[in-house]
């Protein structure tokens, strides 16, 4: 535990009752006293609060980070540009797996601001100078927090704890902005499934604004919902949907490439799979009343296995089980198929994803 690595947060969760964690090298908040279902529905239908600080981030500055970053990610910045937040990902030069899933904040004309998952940043550091020998590239993380507010309510509940101007962020825009008197930079970015905004808040301002916004009704939420949350909405996490031996092709995130731009790390190999066709695609699976599927339980057609969850749980809103699969590239939305659980067999109908907008 004296190896972790802790947000500027911490001794705010501590006061507040939270249960800690080890999670990316991080020690965060899994759940507040509130528990996992209130936190997670207090983001469906209100606001709540998340740090999110263990997410990395990687600043690249200066005349080459542009075609560094073109080079190195398979989205198009083309298609955005400054003052706008961009999902893309990060590919293996050999097999193009999903080296990590990243969104880029472009905060200048000569600055980006890339944010890669917890353990990934210093991949993404190599990754980026690999491409362009010189380039200004600095791991500033620990300079920051980043406070997420999330929810149907968020952005009056930010302008109610005085951050107007952050309220105001759009949608995947990007600003450097102020809550209040306090200099932040804010994304209209989340990982919830619903509308809100991410901040980039110095370390020493950063339980000041938490508290804000806790004094103005926003639910304090930790990572147990905050994975809930992203499972209904049928977002990829990491490590799960995303990573060692799964493509963008797989993960149906085809969309996250784009082949028109020219060369980007990874493409040959994904050219590849594109030309052959991907042997499994990833599905979402409505489960059946009674016990939820989980990571790893085996899914079956017709008596034969036909893919695996790579992430499952309980939707509180939908009230049943719900999971993310790699499922054979044969098998269709609305086909029915049955999920061993632990020994037990739990009928489930293969879905598009998201399992709630």
């Amino acid at each position: 535990m004296s190896d972790l690595r802790r947000s500027p947060l911490h001794d705010v969760h501590s006061r507040s009752g939270a249960k800690l964690v080890p999670f990316g090298g991080w020690d965060m908040p899994l759940q507040y006293e509130t528990g996992t279902v209130a936190e997670h529905m207090a983001c469906r239908t209100g606001a709540a609060l998340f740090d999110v600080s263990h997410l990395g981030t990687v600043r690249v500055q200066g005349p080459g980070a542009y075609r560094a970053l073109q080079w190195a990610l398979t989205n198009d910045l083309d298609r955005v540009g400054v003052g706008s937040a961009q999902y893309t990902h990060l590919l293996d030069a050999t097999d193009a797996s999903v080296l990590d899933d990243i969104i880029v904040w472009w905060v200048g004309d000569e600055r980006f601001d890339v944010m890669p998952n917890a353990s990934n940043t210093d991949r993404v550091v190599n990754a980026l100078q690999e491409g362009a020998a010189g380039l200004d590239v600095a791991d500033v993380t620990a300079e920051r927090a980043v406070i997420a507010v999330q929810g149907p309510e968020a952005r009056a509940r930010l302008a109610a704890a005085g951050g107007d101007e952050v309220a105001s962020v759009g949608r995947f825009k990007v600003s450097a902005s102020r809550f209040g008197e306090i200099p932040v930079t804010v994304a209209g970015t989340g990982y919830t499934g619903e509308d809100g905004v991410e901040m980039a808040v110095g370390v020493e301002d950063a339980p000041t604004v938490w508290e804000r916004l806790v004094d103005a009704g926003v639910t304090p939420a930790g990572l147990g919902a905050r994975d809930t949350l992203r499972l209904e909405a049928g977002l990829p996490l990491h490590g799960h949907e995303l990573g060692p031996g799964i493509t963008s092709l797989q993960a149906g995130l085809g969309w996250v490439v784009r082949w028109d731009k020219g060369d980007f790390r990874g493409r040959a190999a994904l050219e590849v799979e594109r030309e052959a066709g991907p042997h499994r695609r990833l599905r979402g699976l409505l489960a059946s009343k009674g016990r939820p599927p989980r990571d790893g339980c085996t899914v079956r057609r017709d008596g034969g296995e036909i893919g695996v969850v790579t992430s499952g749980n309980f939707s509180p809103v939908l009230g049943q089980g719900v999971a993310l699969a790699f499922l054979a590239p044969d098998i269709s939305v609305g086909d029915e198929v049955v999920i061993d659980v632990r020994g037990r067999d739990l009928a489930a109908q293969v879905v598009k994803p998201p399992f709630h907008r």
